[in-house]
């Protein structure tokens, strides 16, 4: 496995590059920090690629940030066959330590990167010592939001067509995107259509997955963040979460879907706190 210096060059703060893995190239972003906390990884959502995790990278000073964009999605391309969480968790696992994160990490995952973030705490236990959910829930068994807004995640025209997103938006991402129109322009600004492959394989990834029958297992100390306002998933899953976790805590934003992009600075400190053994 060889690093490559193909595509860098740094983006919203981030240092990015291309990483090879057996012959798959992942689109990688690091953003530089504290020598002394351990990286913090974070799991993207459903079709999103890292750019648009801008504000809250940010919003977090001086933690060193890895993230990048699985297998079909933004600087990443989709391999041949499709994948399940186990294999992304492997993928992570092998691509952190290529990179040089041999020690333990801090782990936050967005939405369908939740069940990612869940799937590698319980499958790499002793690399992950602190878990941060947000927008997340167990998977399959969860309770769904309204058909109306699952049905729009079925297609990654949001990612395509800023006019569709613009009508939509408010809908499926509820909080502040209901309210402000400026949000969603900035936000399509940011975006990169994901491959139709791509995100086909992010949707058979999670299909049938749930983390329900092992949460009990996740020992380590998890922060569950979630809008109180969340049209596609609904705030009962995130004390779902928080009852099964061990050492879980429930922290509720007033917003939506996508508060770690429009609460980044507010999030950023809670999640900071906790990371750092303050959280109250």
């Amino acid at each position: 496995m060889n690093e490559t210096a193909s595509r860098c060059g740094p983006i919203g703060g981030m240092e990015t590059c291309s990483v090879d893995l057996n012959g798959q190239p992942v689109h990688v972003g690091i953003r530089r920090g504290r020598s002394d906390w351990p990286p913090l990884l974070i799991f993207n959502g459903i079709g999103a690629n890292l750019e648009l995790l801008t504000p809250l990278v940010e919003a977090l000073t001086d933690r060193e940030i890895v993230v990048f964009d699985v297998p079909g999605v933004g600087g990443s391309p989709a391999p041949l066959l499709p994948y399940r969480f186990t294999t992304l968790a492997s993928l992570t696992d092998r691509l952190t330590r290529q990179l040089g994160y041999s020690e333990q990490l801090d782990v936050l995952g967005v939405s369908w990167g939740g069940a990612l973030a869940q799937q590698f705490a319980y499958q790499y236990a002793a690399r992950c010592r602190h878990l941060i959910l947000a927008s997340s829930s167990p998977g399959a068994i969860m309770v769904p939001g309204r058909l109306s807004v699952l049905s729009k995640l079925l297609s990654p025209r949001r990612y395509t067509d800023p006019e569709y997103l613009q009508r939509i938006g408010g809908h499926i991402y509820g909080g502040a995107y209901r309210r402000n129109a400026g949000l969603l322009r900035e936000h399509s600004r940011h975006m990169r259509s994901p491959g139709g492959r791509g995100y086909l394989y992010q949707l058979f990834a999670a299909w049938g997955w749930t983390s329900f029958p092992w949460l009990r297992f996740i020992r380590q100390p998890t922060l569950i963040m979630h809008g109180s306002d969340d049209p596609l998933v609904p705030l009962i899953n995130a004390k779902i979460l928080a009852a099964c976790i061990p050492k879980a805590q429930l922290h509720v934003v007033e917003d939506g879907h996508l508060f770690l992009l429009t609460r980044a600075r507010e999030v950023a400190s809670v999640m900071q706190r906790f990371l750092t053994g303050n959280a109250s």
